[in-house]
């Protein structure tokens, strides 16, 4: 058995995938390397300081810091030291909604020299399905004697490290042994649930589209009564209070964020485009602030306007703003609204203003994100307000 002087190394680790899954690692006593291009994320994982908001991760940092079972590099070379190799790395989708792949391919060629026989090669994000064999062909057509498993996450993201331990954990791999050792590998997981790779591959997108569809039901039911000008919420309350079988039927709401989008185009490309639930929920999720904008046009002259937008962050509480509608959003009211105001508690973006100047300048404001911080919010009168999430208190939209 070839001698490794780390446990585990983690390719794109610095980020909100692959930082607390480190983290998690190093705690439960593995050695674990952070390898990631972006320096400055890795300096301040150095210096002890998360990149960003995760609940009890900056006291996970400093503990395996000081331990020193944790490290983060920009150097490639640590992957070759390490028994376990976990790629946070997916396959997005390009502009067109179909799948990319030179993420991985990138990160494989990169990384080339510094494989060893011996190793296992743990795919972690999000892939289409396929991308396991494939890369398990990769490390064949080296000569590598390397292992390939697909263990996915499925965790919300600011609340993985909790969910770590309390969610089921896909496992997968293609021989028996490699099975086992990701067992030993995510022993902090509650329960296991053994697939094969496309298997696990397919679960994980089937869950996330389901999600995804599911938010376009009701976002489309709102923008029916909407439209007719009839209280959402009171519709609402009465197909789910005290009737179990509407007891999962979420609220309407911008669905987006870094997965369910690309999760649902990515099954909808391995269904070769037939997959007509997944592009009818997109049209509709994606046609949410549009829809917005239209209600504000109909009531507001937008043109002599200020559109002040509450919440930048993809959900709730979070800092990331990737793939947040709210920006598309303000993207549209670029073309309608004289001035845009934007705000958020959490997101850290320059172009950004203060809660208290949005409200007081706004004539039209539209809440983007639920944030905690909105829910006693007080808004003077005569401001026109969209709250699709029915965040703020009532009797203000």
């Amino acid at each position: 058995m070839p001698s490794f002087d780390l446990d585990v190394a983690v390719i794109g680790g610095a980020g909100h995938v692959g930082l607390p899954l480190s983290l998690m690692f190093a705690d439960r006593g593995l050695s674990t390397m952070i390898v990631d291009i972006d320096a400055a994320k890795i300096d301040r994982i150095r210096s002890g300081v998360m990149p960003f908001h995760e609940a009890g991760a900056p006291e996970m940092l400093a503990r395996t810091l000081k331990s020193g079972k944790l490290e983060a590099s920009t150097d490639a070379a640590a992957v070759g030291r390490a028994r376990y190799i976990v790629c946070i790395i997916g396959t997005p989708v390009d502009e067109h909604l179909n799948p990319s792949f030179t993420g991985i391919q990138g990160a494989l060629e990169g990384c080339k020299k510094y494989f060893r026989d011996g190793q296992t090669f743990v795919l972690r994000s999000t892939v289409f399905p396929g991308v396991s064999a494939h890369t398990q062909r990769y490390f064949d057509g080296l000569g590598k004697k390397i292992r390939v498993a697909f263990c996915p996450e499925r965790v919300a993201q600011g609340e993985s490290l909790k969910e770590f331990q309390t969610l089921p954990q896909l496992i997968s791999a293609f021989d028996p042994s490699t099975l086992a050792e990701m067992r030993t590998l995510f022993s902090f997981a509650s329960e296991f649930i053994e697939l094969e790779p496309m298997e696990a591959e397919l679960c994980k997108l089937m869950t996330n589209a389901w999600r995804y569809i599911q938010f376009a039901t009701t976002n489309q039911f709102y923008m029916i009564a909407r439209d007719q000008g009839l209280d959402f919420d009171r519709i609402l309350h009465g197909c789910r209070h005290n009737y179990p079988r509407m007891a999962g039927m979420p609220g309407p709401g911008f669905a987006a964020g870094p997965c369910l989008v690309k999760d649902t185009m990515q099954l909808a490309a391995f269904s070769q485009d037939r997959f007509v639930l997944g592009h009818t929920a997109m049209l509709i999720n994606e046609g949410l602030p549009a829809f917005l904008v239209e209600q504000a046009r109909r009531q507001v002259n937008l043109r002599e306007a200020t559109a002040g937008i509450l919440g930048m962050a993809f959900k709730a509480g979070s800092d990331d703003g990737r793939d947040s509608l709210a920006y598309k959003l303000k993207k549209l009211l670029k073309l309608h609204a004289k001035q845009i105001l934007c705000t958020d508690p959490h997101v850290p973006d320059p172009t950004l203003v203060s809660l208290d100047r949005v409200v007081e300048e706004s004539d039209v404001l539209f809440v983007a994100t639920p944030h905690q911080q909105y829910r006693t919010l007080a808004i003077p009168p005569g401001k026109a307000v969209f709250d699709v999430w029915s965040v703020l208190p009532k009797g203000q939209q």
